[in-house]
């Protein structure tokens, strides 16, 4: 793999509660500059996807705790759509899983995934989940054709090789929470990772040692 290939799979992030205009702006030239993609709240979207047109800009639905009434999250997808986003994580209802209505996870999601033409990931939040409940999450998302499985937002724990490893036997993954260095990242993608979610992107692609 070679820097470019590298840095393509990188999702620069901003996603805090105090993220500014401004720092959503930095996010996405700084992803322009590195090769990678940007990922920024959903209120800035529609102020930055024009400023990189090459860059890859996704947001998140359901942020953090996925628990929006499904229909919210539905609207919520489709106005980041209409606002110019690539790409949408989206956060899982952790309570249901926990719950075991795997239904009505199933059908959240299908309805979701099936209201845009845009790649759908699902956000698992592996850190609050057991093993079993997170294959659940990941049955729950190839039943809803989703396009890739996300460990975590980031807030409730770090990502880890064992999840990435396990949710991989079901779809590509986006590793995130946690990851803040070149080794780290490579880590995550000798686990089964195809892409890396971190607020250091730049410092990841820096360190690429070719």
């Amino acid at each position: 793999m070679d820097r470019a290939d590298f840095a393509a799979r990188i999702d620069h992030t901003v996603l805090g509660p105090e993220t500014t205009p401004a720092d959503a702006r930095r996010v996405v030239a700084a992803a322009a500059e590195h090769g990678m993609n940007a990922c920024v709240p959903p209120c800035y979207v529609s102020e930055v996807v024009g400023e990189a047109p090459d860059v890859t800009v996704m947001t998140v639905v359901g942020f953090p705790h996925g628990q929006h009434a499904p229909e919210v999250k539905r609207e919520e997808a489709v106005a980041a759509w209409e606002d110019g986003a690539d790409e949408l994580d989206v956060v899982v209802n952790v309570g249901r899983i926990r719950a075991g209505e795997l239904g009505a996870v199933i059908d959240e999601l299908s309805e979701l995934v099936a209201a845009v033409p845009v790649p759908v990931k699902v956000i698992v939040e592996a850190p609050l989940l057991t093993d079993a409940e997170k294959r659940r999450v990941a049955e729950a998302a190839v039943d809803a054709d989703a396009d890739y499985l996300k460990t975590g937002t980031g807030f409730a724990g770090p990502a880890t090789v064992e999840d990435v490893a396990l949710l991989a036997e079901y779809l590509p993954v986006k590793a995130s929470g946690g990851i803040g260095s070149y080794e780290a990242a490579t880590t995550m993608l000798d686990a089964g990772a195809v892409r890396i979610g971190a607020s250091a992107g730049v410092d990841i692609v820096e360190g690429f040692e070719g």
